[in-house]
């Protein structure tokens, strides 16, 4: 007899919206029409089933600037767009770039390469911090994410790594057995040998012996996992936890360089949502005064249009030329890097890395003076224009409040995704004005009004 499988969440908490509640049902019956649910009948059809991603919500026709529209033509500002819109959606500079591409040198195949593709490395080499000026391309951040764990084996010979819980660096094989999240992990069976995890820097919880301003705990737990294995290869680590915007703290990074240098680890950020200029500096990593020795990133690099990511590592890692990292088919796509370049020039030639940081300061402010009036809102968190709002009762994940929050945001028009159950996770394009900000805040704080008190 056939097994019959369920395809109810297992989960409590998820990284993102929960496909299959109680407020999605409502709400779908509430604004989807009967000539879109059957375009969703016909998509849950065809294509298999899965946690964060299907059944689908709404179906969309166009996408422009910060907006998506929607087949009934409701204009929605999209604070999620899976993080590659720093530019907006149909940015005319990287529209234009791709045309031009398409009309001279549409694709490039392996053992080839191309002017674009050249040109595009030249740029990252020079815009990357210290020594990071070797690199290859790969469709997806999760290839990238494999090519760095390859490249950790061939140039330390250890294939050990430590990694965080909660984190996700990909949704593959490999990248799960880094990451850190159960809802990836969980019933897939055995994962990649020698795979530690320790607990994340994150400032907002108290994780074991980390609540201290240093985390000696944490870093503590570190020494003895490096101890104990004493064949670490490498450390792989978001250097902020995207999915709840969660910081580490004050001087983190830096001790845990140190640490890896005494014990010849190689240290590897995943920026691959929160690179590209949307913290207010074109590298996370920046921001904490730290270079890694090999950093990966993606999503926005393609112009929101685009698939494209890369890892760029220290030139003496240069060191696997007799073997294969990751010879993807797109490796050098001509179109690709054709917007990559275009997405990199828009960051500057239209000052937005400098709009994430000045926006984001004053949409901080803002989100405080919101806390101030709701006890539901526990915390507001941010980095550049990425905020996070997480909200508790009793000192508890607030989960349900936050889907009802969600999917009152949806019904104004506003789409964004909820991290680890109880933060709303706000990743606007970076080309957005701050009234338009601000218009999206008060569409939270609506929500907030509609099912909780003000203080």
């Amino acid at each position: 007899m056939a097994q019959k499988y369920s395809l109810k969440p297992k989960a409590s908490v998820s990284e993102g919206d929960v496909n299959l509640s109680p407020q999605r049902a409502a709400w779908s019956a509430a604004h989807i029409d009967a000539s879109t649910q059957d375009l969703l009948a016909q998509d849950a059809q065809y294509f298999l089933h899965q946690s964060l991603s299907s059944p689908c919500l709404n179906v969309l026709t166009h996408s422009n600037g910060i907006y998506l529209e929607d087949t009934q033509g409701r204009q929605i500002m999209d604070f999620h767009g899976n993080s590659v819109h720093q530019v907006g959606y149909g940015h005319p500079k990287v529209v234009e770039a791709i045309k031009e591409q398409l009309d001279t040198l549409p694709f490039c195949p392996r053992r080839y390469t191309n002017q674009t593709a050249i040109d595009l490395a030249r740029r990252l080499a020079e815009l990357a911090p210290g020594q990071l000026n070797k690199m290859l391309f790969a469709p997806g951040g999760t290839n990238a994410i494999g090519m760095a764990l390859k490249l950790a084996r061939y140039a330390t010979g250890r294939h050990k790594t430590i990694s965080m819980w909660e984190s996700f660096h990909g949704a593959s094989l490999d990248a799960i057995s880094i990451g850190g999240e159960s809802l990836f992990r969980k019933d897939v069976g055995p994962l990649l040998p020698g795979c530690e995890h320790i607990p994340p820097p994150t400032r907002g919880k108290c994780h074991f012996n980390c609540q201290d301003e240093q985390h000696e705990g944490c870093l503590n737990y570190l020494k003895y996992v490096i101890e104990m294995e004493g064949d670490i290869g490498a450390l792989i680590a978001e250097p902020m936890r995207w999915t709840s915007v969660e910081l580490p703290p004050k001087n983190y990074w830096r001790r845990v360089r140190d640490i890896c240098d005494e014990h010849g680890i190689l240290l590897i950020f995943d920026e691959i949502p929160s690179a590209i200029g949307r913290t207010g500096e074109m590298f996370v990593c920046e921001h904490f005064d730290v270079v890694p020795d090999m950093l990966v990133i993606g999503k926005g690099l393609g112009g929101g249009i685009f698939p494209m990511a890369a890892l760029l590592v220290r030139e003496d890692l240069d060191v696997t030329g007799d073997r294969a990292l990751g010879h993807y088919t797109h490796e050098k796509s001509s179109v690709g890097c054709a917007a990559a370049l275009a997405t990199i020039d828009c960051l500057f030639e239209d000052r937005l890395i400098e709009n994430a940081r000045a926006l984001g300061r004053r949409g901080l402010e803002r989100l405080l003076e919101i806390k101030a009036k709701y006890p539901l809102v526990y915390d507001i968190r941010g980095l550049g224009l990425f905020f996070g709002i997480e909200l508790r009762i009793d000192n508890q994940p607030a989960l349900k409040a936050a889907e009802d929050i969600l999917y009152h945001s949806l019904s104004h028009g506003l789409s964004y995704k909820i991290g680890g159950g109880c933060v709303l996770t706000l990743c606007p394009p970076l080309t957005i004005t701050e009234s338009e900000l601000f218009s999206a805040f008060d569409i939270i704080e609506q929500g907030l009004s509609s099912i909780a008190p003000c203080a």
